[in-house]
């Protein structure tokens, strides 16, 4: 509410940064069409993949993640047994994820939408689906045992009416033209994560609508390659520009471009891997095979077949397995163990 407002003169100076991010966002997207009409297979690979790292790694950015072993099993299988609630908040979110992909034109982002998705990402706790009833501040932790109030949430009295409010100044933003669509979309996600209206499992619902707003947009990218997973891996800056865009936040007197462009440099990256993937109408003679056996040089130590999966969208099991026996017979690399389970790790050369 507090950013969107901000911007409601439409008068807003946007930054030189941003305004290139843009450009090459409007670019990226002028091309979106070529590119999704290469190679079928290969994009029905990329989507299922995406699918999979956004719930893994929305997740585990949270601190809720399942055994490498198991992801097939939780997130492709139609109706998967559940060992814990880890297990069933992963595989609720990938069935948030396929609501977003099916219906997003038909999705209202409203209040209702916002408890539905917080609804499905958390399982049968509780309070899945409700906001908050106590206050609750973001607190860091370090390892000496000393903390600090790094951001001082909405109170729970107050959550409601400030929900009503983002909700209404996002229609009006969109509809009146305050800023470019992307820059509200960055704004929005920066005041909901601040307003922090569910006890838990914020994070997690900022991800998917800033995924289903993006789509209403026209900006289809998080299909094939996952946002979550670039935040995963950008993690650090993700927190350290939220910290920084959200100081003076209840004043309305906080700097919202540090995030707002955070936001921008993750929606490009993911284009610009897209591009990359798809760039070419076939990939040349032996390119899965080069794909495995460069995610096998990333491990440092031990690694199962489920975990190099993860690392090679759009290559089948059949040809992970197969790239393993063929650098097994070579030497390259050697099985720990027997099964599903088996541990596999790269030979250590002993020179003399």
């Amino acid at each position: 509410m507090k950013t969107l407002r901000q911007f409601a003169t439409g008068q807003t100076a946007i930054p030189a940064a941003t305004a290139w991010y843009l450009a090459d966002l409007g670019e990226f997207r002028g091309k979106q069409e070529l590119y999704t009409r290469q190679s079928p297979q290969r994009l029905r690979a990329l989507r299922e993949h995406a699918m999979i790292e956004s719930a893994v790694s929305s997740n585990r950015i949270e601190g809720v993640s399942i055994d490498p072993s198991r992801v097939r099993d939780i997130l492709v299988s139609p109706k998967p047994l559940f060992r814990d609630r880890d297990e069933e908040e992963v595989r609720g979110y990938r069935d948030a994820l396929a609501w977003a992909h099916a219906e997003a034109a038909s999705i209202p982002l409203d209040e209702p939408t916002i408890k539905r998705l917080h609804a499905m990402t958390r399982g049968q706790i509780w309070d899945a689906g409700q906001y908050k009833d106590k206050d609750g501040d973001i607190i860091e932790r370090y390892a000496d045992g000393s903390e600090r109030v790094r951001f001082r949430t909405v109170s729970a009295a107050d959550t409601p009416t400030h929900m009503a409010n983002l909700v209404r100044d996002w229609r009006r933003c969109r509809d009146e033209g305050w800023v470019p669509p992307l820059i509200a979309l960055a704004a929005f996600n920066l005041d909901f994560l601040c307003i922090h209206l569910f006890r838990d499992g914020n994070g997690r619902v900022s991800r998917l609508l800033w995924l289903l707003q993006s789509y209403q947009m026209g900006f289809e990218v998080g299909r094939y390659v996952s946002f979550e997973r670039l935040v995963e891996q950008n993690k650090d800056r993700y927190y350290e520009t939220l910290e920084q865009s959200s100081q003076g936040w209840h004043e309305g007197r906080h700097d919202p471009w540090p995030y707002i462009n955070y936001v921008l440099f993750i929606l490009k990256t993911a284009y610009t891997e897209f591009a990359e993937r798809v760039g070419e109408t076939k990939a040349p003679r032996g390119a899965k095979t080069e794909q495995v056996q460069a995610a096998i040089q990333q491990f440092a130590g031990e690694f199962s077949i489920a975990q190099l999966e993860l690392r090679c969208p759009g290559v089948s099991r059949d040809m992970v397995r197969r790239v393993l026996r063929e650098q097994q017979a070579i030497g390259k690399i050697e099985c720990q163990g027997r099964g599903p389970a088996a541990k596999w790790r790269k030979k250590r050369v002993i020179t003399l």
